[in-house]
Protein backbone atom coordinates (compact mmCIF):
# COMPACT_ATOMS: atom_id res chain seq x y z
CA UNK A 1 0.00 0.00 0.00
CA UNK A 2 1.19 3.50 -0.85
CA UNK A 3 0.84 6.53 1.41
CA UNK A 4 -0.39 9.96 0.43
CA UNK A 5 -1.19 13.25 2.12
CA UNK A 6 -4.17 15.58 1.82
CA UNK A 7 -3.94 19.26 2.73
CA UNK A 8 -6.86 21.64 3.10
CA UNK A 9 -4.52 24.05 1.32
CA UNK A 10 -5.47 27.32 3.03
CA UNK A 11 -3.59 30.60 3.08
CA UNK A 12 -2.67 30.07 6.74
CA UNK A 13 -1.02 26.65 6.43
CA UNK A 14 1.98 25.31 4.49
CA UNK A 15 2.02 26.30 0.81
CA UNK A 16 1.24 23.66 -1.79
CA UNK A 17 4.71 23.75 -3.36
CA UNK A 18 6.45 23.55 0.02
CA UNK A 19 4.24 20.66 1.11
CA UNK A 20 4.85 18.77 -2.13
CA UNK A 21 8.63 19.10 -1.79
CA UNK A 22 8.46 17.87 1.80
CA UNK A 23 6.25 14.91 0.83
CA UNK A 24 8.66 13.89 -1.93
CA UNK A 25 11.71 14.29 0.33
CA UNK A 26 10.14 11.88 2.83
CA UNK A 27 9.47 9.19 0.26
CA UNK A 28 5.68 9.40 0.35
CA UNK A 29 3.67 8.70 -2.81
CA UNK A 30 1.24 11.55 -3.40
CA UNK A 31 -0.25 14.86 -2.28
CA UNK A 32 -3.91 15.84 -2.77
CA UNK A 33 -5.82 19.11 -2.67
CA UNK A 34 -9.61 19.46 -2.20
CA UNK A 35 -11.97 22.00 -3.70
CA UNK A 36 -14.77 24.34 -2.77
CA UNK A 37 -15.01 27.35 -5.06
CA UNK A 38 -16.75 29.24 -2.24
CA UNK A 39 -19.00 28.61 0.76
CA UNK A 40 -22.35 30.44 0.82
CA UNK A 41 -22.58 32.34 4.10
CA UNK A 42 -26.25 31.41 4.54
CA UNK A 43 -25.15 27.87 5.44
CA UNK A 44 -28.43 26.24 4.51
CA UNK A 45 -26.78 22.87 3.75
CA UNK A 46 -25.61 21.03 6.90
CA UNK A 47 -22.03 19.82 7.09
CA UNK A 48 -22.05 16.05 6.38
CA UNK A 49 -19.45 15.40 9.07
CA UNK A 50 -21.83 16.74 11.71
CA UNK A 51 -21.52 19.85 13.85
CA UNK A 52 -20.37 23.28 12.66
CA UNK A 53 -18.53 23.68 9.38
CA UNK A 54 -14.75 23.61 10.01
CA UNK A 55 -13.02 26.91 9.26
CA UNK A 56 -10.74 25.44 6.60
CA UNK A 57 -13.65 24.76 4.24
CA UNK A 58 -14.04 28.50 3.77
CA UNK A 59 -10.34 29.07 3.05
CA UNK A 60 -9.31 26.51 0.41
CA UNK A 61 -7.04 27.65 -2.41
CA UNK A 62 -7.54 26.62 -6.03
CA UNK A 63 -6.50 22.97 -6.42
CA UNK A 64 -5.29 23.16 -10.02
CA UNK A 65 -3.02 26.15 -9.46
CA UNK A 66 -1.74 24.30 -6.40
CA UNK A 67 -1.10 21.10 -8.38
CA UNK A 68 0.79 23.09 -11.02
CA UNK A 69 2.94 24.76 -8.36
CA UNK A 70 3.60 21.37 -6.73
CA UNK A 71 4.51 19.82 -10.08
CA UNK A 72 7.08 22.53 -10.75
CA UNK A 73 9.14 21.65 -7.66
CA UNK A 74 8.86 17.84 -7.69
CA UNK A 75 9.69 15.02 -10.07
CA UNK A 76 8.40 11.76 -8.56
CA UNK A 77 5.27 12.12 -6.43
CA UNK A 78 1.76 11.98 -7.83
CA UNK A 79 -0.45 15.04 -7.50
CA UNK A 80 -4.20 14.80 -7.10
CA UNK A 81 -7.43 16.66 -6.62
CA UNK A 82 -9.25 15.26 -3.63
CA UNK A 83 -11.80 16.03 -4.92
CA UNK A 84 -12.65 18.34 -7.83
CA UNK A 85 -16.32 19.34 -7.94
CA UNK A 86 -16.67 18.59 -11.64
CA UNK A 87 -20.28 19.73 -12.06
CA UNK A 88 -19.28 23.25 -10.99
CA UNK A 89 -16.85 23.63 -13.90
CA UNK A 90 -17.50 24.22 -17.59
CA UNK A 91 -16.20 20.97 -19.15
CA UNK A 92 -14.49 22.45 -22.22
CA UNK A 93 -12.39 24.68 -19.95
CA UNK A 94 -11.83 22.00 -17.31
CA UNK A 95 -10.62 19.48 -19.91
CA UNK A 96 -7.91 21.94 -20.96
CA UNK A 97 -6.92 22.62 -17.35
CA UNK A 98 -6.59 18.92 -16.52
CA UNK A 99 -4.63 18.14 -19.67
CA UNK A 100 -2.31 21.08 -19.00
CA UNK A 101 -1.49 20.06 -15.42
CA UNK A 102 -0.97 16.48 -16.59
CA UNK A 103 1.59 17.74 -19.11
CA UNK A 104 3.27 20.09 -16.63
CA UNK A 105 3.62 17.19 -14.19
CA UNK A 106 4.83 14.75 -16.90
CA UNK A 107 1.86 12.47 -16.36
CA UNK A 108 1.73 12.56 -12.57
CA UNK A 109 -1.80 13.91 -12.17
CA UNK A 110 -4.56 11.92 -10.42
CA UNK A 111 -8.01 13.36 -11.12
CA UNK A 112 -10.12 12.83 -8.02
CA UNK A 113 -13.67 13.85 -8.87
CA UNK A 114 -17.08 14.02 -7.25
CA UNK A 115 -20.40 15.85 -7.14
CA UNK A 116 -20.10 17.51 -3.75
CA UNK A 117 -22.51 17.99 -0.86
CA UNK A 118 -23.10 21.75 -0.50
CA UNK A 119 -26.39 22.45 -2.28
CA UNK A 120 -26.11 26.22 -1.77
CA UNK A 121 -22.75 26.17 -3.56
CA UNK A 122 -24.14 24.09 -6.44
CA UNK A 123 -27.07 26.45 -6.94
CA UNK A 124 -24.69 29.41 -7.25
CA UNK A 125 -23.10 27.49 -10.13
CA UNK A 126 -26.56 26.83 -11.66
CA UNK A 127 -26.25 23.09 -10.92
CA UNK A 128 -29.57 21.48 -9.86
CA UNK A 129 -28.63 19.74 -6.58
CA UNK A 130 -30.89 16.74 -7.15
CA UNK A 131 -29.33 16.17 -10.58
CA UNK A 132 -25.72 16.86 -9.72
CA UNK A 133 -24.56 13.33 -10.52
CA UNK A 134 -26.21 13.48 -13.94
CA UNK A 135 -24.34 16.75 -14.61
CA UNK A 136 -21.11 15.26 -13.23
CA UNK A 137 -21.37 12.18 -15.43
CA UNK A 138 -22.00 14.23 -18.58
CA UNK A 139 -19.02 16.46 -17.80
CA UNK A 140 -16.81 13.41 -17.28
CA UNK A 141 -18.00 11.75 -20.49
CA UNK A 142 -17.54 14.98 -22.45
CA UNK A 143 -13.99 15.46 -21.16
CA UNK A 144 -13.10 11.90 -22.11
CA UNK A 145 -14.16 12.73 -25.66
CA UNK A 146 -12.12 15.93 -25.65
CA UNK A 147 -8.99 14.12 -24.42
CA UNK A 148 -9.16 11.14 -26.76
CA UNK A 149 -10.64 12.43 -30.04
CA UNK A 150 -9.08 14.67 -32.68
CA UNK A 151 -12.50 16.20 -33.33
CA UNK A 152 -14.75 15.74 -30.32
CA UNK A 153 -18.52 15.99 -30.08
CA UNK A 154 -20.96 15.44 -27.24
CA UNK A 155 -24.73 15.60 -27.15
CA UNK A 156 -26.18 15.42 -23.65
CA UNK A 157 -28.83 17.13 -21.60
CA UNK A 158 -26.42 19.52 -19.89
CA UNK A 159 -23.43 19.47 -22.26
CA UNK A 160 -23.58 19.93 -26.02
CA UNK A 161 -20.84 20.67 -28.54
CA UNK A 162 -20.09 19.48 -32.04
CA UNK A 163 -16.74 18.93 -33.80
CA UNK A 164 -14.31 20.83 -31.61
CA UNK A 165 -10.53 20.72 -31.33
CA UNK A 166 -9.24 20.62 -27.78
CA UNK A 167 -5.53 20.70 -26.95
CA UNK A 168 -3.26 19.86 -25.30
CA UNK A 169 -4.00 16.18 -24.91
CA UNK A 170 -2.95 14.58 -21.59
CA UNK A 171 0.35 12.74 -21.26
CA UNK A 172 -1.40 9.76 -19.63
CA UNK A 173 -3.29 7.59 -22.07
CA UNK A 174 -6.12 7.56 -22.62
CA UNK A 175 -6.29 10.28 -19.92
CA UNK A 176 -5.58 10.81 -16.20
CA UNK A 177 -7.54 8.37 -14.05
CA UNK A 178 -10.97 9.63 -12.99
CA UNK A 179 -11.14 8.53 -9.35
CA UNK A 180 -14.64 8.97 -7.92
CA UNK A 181 -15.12 10.11 -4.34
CA UNK A 182 -18.36 8.95 -2.73
CA UNK A 183 -20.09 9.18 0.65
CA UNK A 184 -20.49 5.42 1.13
CA UNK A 185 -23.87 4.75 -0.44
CA UNK A 186 -24.66 1.78 -2.75
CA UNK A 187 -25.56 4.34 -5.43
CA UNK A 188 -22.09 5.86 -5.15
CA UNK A 189 -20.43 2.48 -5.60
CA UNK A 190 -22.64 1.82 -8.62
CA UNK A 191 -21.41 5.06 -10.17
CA UNK A 192 -17.83 3.92 -9.66
CA UNK A 193 -18.68 0.62 -11.35
CA UNK A 194 -20.43 2.43 -14.22
CA UNK A 195 -17.93 5.16 -15.10
CA UNK A 196 -15.06 5.45 -12.61
CA UNK A 197 -11.41 4.57 -13.15
CA UNK A 198 -10.92 4.35 -9.40
CA UNK A 199 -12.68 4.86 -6.09
CA UNK A 200 -12.04 7.22 -3.19
CA UNK A 201 -14.00 5.87 -0.22
CA UNK A 202 -14.15 8.51 2.53
CA UNK A 203 -13.39 6.81 5.84
CA UNK A 204 -15.91 8.82 7.84
CA UNK A 205 -18.76 7.15 5.93
CA UNK A 206 -17.55 3.53 6.04
CA UNK A 207 -15.81 2.68 9.31
CA UNK A 208 -16.59 -0.95 10.20
CA UNK A 209 -18.44 -1.50 6.90
CA UNK A 210 -15.38 -0.82 4.74
CA UNK A 211 -14.58 -4.45 3.89
CA UNK A 212 -18.24 -5.13 3.12
CA UNK A 213 -18.46 -2.03 0.92
CA UNK A 214 -15.30 -2.98 -0.99
CA UNK A 215 -16.78 -6.43 -1.64
CA UNK A 216 -20.00 -4.78 -2.85
CA UNK A 217 -18.06 -2.61 -5.30
CA UNK A 218 -16.26 -5.71 -6.61
CA UNK A 219 -19.55 -7.44 -7.27
CA UNK A 220 -20.95 -4.40 -9.06
CA UNK A 221 -17.83 -4.19 -11.23
CA UNK A 222 -18.05 -7.89 -12.14
CA UNK A 223 -21.71 -7.44 -13.12
CA UNK A 224 -20.55 -4.69 -15.48
CA UNK A 225 -17.93 -7.00 -16.98
CA UNK A 226 -15.06 -5.18 -15.28
CA UNK A 227 -12.18 -6.68 -13.31
CA UNK A 228 -12.20 -5.27 -9.75
CA UNK A 229 -8.40 -5.20 -9.84
CA UNK A 230 -8.58 -2.66 -12.67
CA UNK A 231 -10.25 -0.07 -10.40
CA UNK A 232 -7.88 1.40 -7.81
CA UNK A 233 -9.00 2.18 -4.26
CA UNK A 234 -7.56 5.27 -2.59
CA UNK A 235 -8.66 5.41 1.05
CA UNK A 236 -9.27 9.00 2.06
CA UNK A 237 -10.19 10.71 5.30
CA UNK A 238 -11.04 14.29 6.22
CA UNK A 239 -9.58 13.65 9.67
CA UNK A 240 -6.07 12.50 10.54
CA UNK A 241 -5.77 8.73 10.11
CA UNK A 242 -4.37 6.71 13.02
CA UNK A 243 -1.57 4.17 12.67
CA UNK A 244 -4.07 1.44 13.58
CA UNK A 245 -6.38 2.54 10.76
CA UNK A 246 -3.49 2.56 8.30
CA UNK A 247 -2.54 -0.97 9.35
CA UNK A 248 -6.14 -2.08 8.92
CA UNK A 249 -6.29 -0.61 5.42
CA UNK A 250 -3.02 -2.36 4.51
CA UNK A 251 -4.19 -5.68 5.86
CA UNK A 252 -7.29 -5.65 3.64
CA UNK A 253 -4.88 -6.21 0.74
CA UNK A 254 -6.93 -4.37 -1.90
CA UNK A 255 -6.39 -0.68 -1.05
CA UNK A 256 -3.79 0.87 -3.36
CA UNK A 257 -3.11 3.95 -1.25
CA UNK A 258 -4.12 5.56 2.03
CA UNK A 259 -4.40 9.34 2.08
CA UNK A 260 -4.14 10.97 5.50
CA UNK A 261 -4.99 14.56 6.25
CA UNK A 262 -2.13 16.72 7.46
CA UNK A 263 -2.81 19.44 10.04
CA UNK A 264 -4.10 22.79 8.78
CA UNK A 265 -1.42 24.51 10.83
CA UNK A 266 1.83 26.43 10.39
CA UNK A 267 4.69 25.06 8.32
CA UNK A 268 6.77 23.76 11.24
CA UNK A 269 3.81 21.85 12.69
CA UNK A 270 3.06 20.25 9.34
CA UNK A 271 6.70 19.23 8.81
CA UNK A 272 6.86 17.59 12.24
CA UNK A 273 3.63 15.73 11.47
CA UNK A 274 5.04 14.62 8.11
CA UNK A 275 8.13 13.20 9.82
CA UNK A 276 5.94 11.08 12.11
CA UNK A 277 3.63 10.03 9.28
CA UNK A 278 6.52 9.02 7.02
CA UNK A 279 7.99 6.94 9.86
CA UNK A 280 4.64 5.16 10.31
CA UNK A 281 4.40 4.58 6.56
CA UNK A 282 7.90 3.11 6.47
CA UNK A 283 7.04 0.69 9.29
CA UNK A 284 3.85 -0.43 7.55
CA UNK A 285 5.40 -0.83 4.10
Amino acid sequence: MKFGVMSFNTEYTIRADELAKAVEERGLESVWFPEHTHIPAGRRTPYPGGGPLPKEYIHMSDPFVSVAAAAAVTSKIFLGTGICLVAQHEPLALAKTVATVDRISNGRFLFGVGAGWNEDEMENHKVPPKRRWKVTREHIEAMRQLWTQEEASYDGEFVKFERVWSYPKPVQKPHPPMILGTFGSPQGRQRVADFGDGWIPIGLFHRKKLQEDIADLGERLRKNGRDPKSVSISMFDIYETSADDLARFRDLGVIERAISRCPTEDCDTVLRWLDQYAETAWKLS
